[in-house]
């Protein structure tokens, strides 16, 4: 099994959406673009990414919103050096259709109060649901290391809560680990790396909000 030395993970750039949040309820959330300030973002972390990879193949997934397609574009990778796959397993959170904002601030307090794995946004997904596909998608790429000329960095373009749901996957965190931990910044990436051991260890952690509270005490 060729499995990578590096599995990269970004967070799109600053959107439209991230600066103002009534946007959703005239565009919808895959539609939203990136800021101008979210593409330099973009940029900064593709001359991070382009120093990471040097002359080294990238298998590329991202996510199908347009803000995450106009983030790797920013990168400024080599086209000749990534495969790209649009992977829609790796897509934000889904929260209903038309958003109407004054309603989502009042389930974002409901979540807040429910707990951010477990709670379902009415027509939408919650937490948990988002855990599952991307699981789905582990699996997907768990058997792509199999082919050996498989290459060696792995590169994901997708959203914040997606990266800290593919971390408690990979690295079997609770669901009080989980909800413990902040979002990313945009465009802040953090990297699994192989190491010696044949274990895959983060470069470093995300930023914590509160101590882990767990639901119930085992053992």
């Amino acid at each position: 099994m060729a499995r990578p030395r590096r599995i990269v993970l970004v967070r799109h750039g600053e959107s439209t959406g991230n600066i103002d949040d009534s946007v959703y309820e005239r565009e919808p959330d895959h539609a939203l673009a990136l800021t101008e300030r979210g593409r330099r973002q973009a940029e900064d972390t593709g001359k991070t990414l382009r120093e990471v990879f040097g002359q080294e193949r990238v298998s590329v997934y991202v996510s199908p919103y347009r803000r995450t397609h106009d983030t790797l574009r920013a990168f400024h990778l080599d086209p000749d050096r990534i495969r790209v796959r649009e992977e829609p397993r790796l897509r934000e959170q889904d929260w209903g259709n038309w958003q109407d904002r004054d309603d989502v601030r009042l389930q974002k307090a409901y979540r807040d109060a429910y707990g951010h794995f477990f709670f379902r946004f009415p027509q939408g997904e919650s937490g948990a649901d988002v855990y599952d596909r991307v699981g789905g998608f582990l699996e997907s790429l768990f058997r792509s290391f199999e082919d050996p000329d498989h290459p060696p960095n792995v590169l994901l373009v997708t959203h914040g809560l997606a990266m800290r749901l593919f971390c408690m996957r990979w690295f079997h965190w609770t669901v009080a680990e989980f909800e413990s931990l902040s979002n990313p910044g945009n465009a802040e990436m953090r990297m699994l790396v192989l190491g010696e051991d044949g274990k895959y260890t983060l470069d470093r952690p995300f930023e914590r909000w509160r101590e882990p509270v767990p639901y119930w005490v085992t053992g």
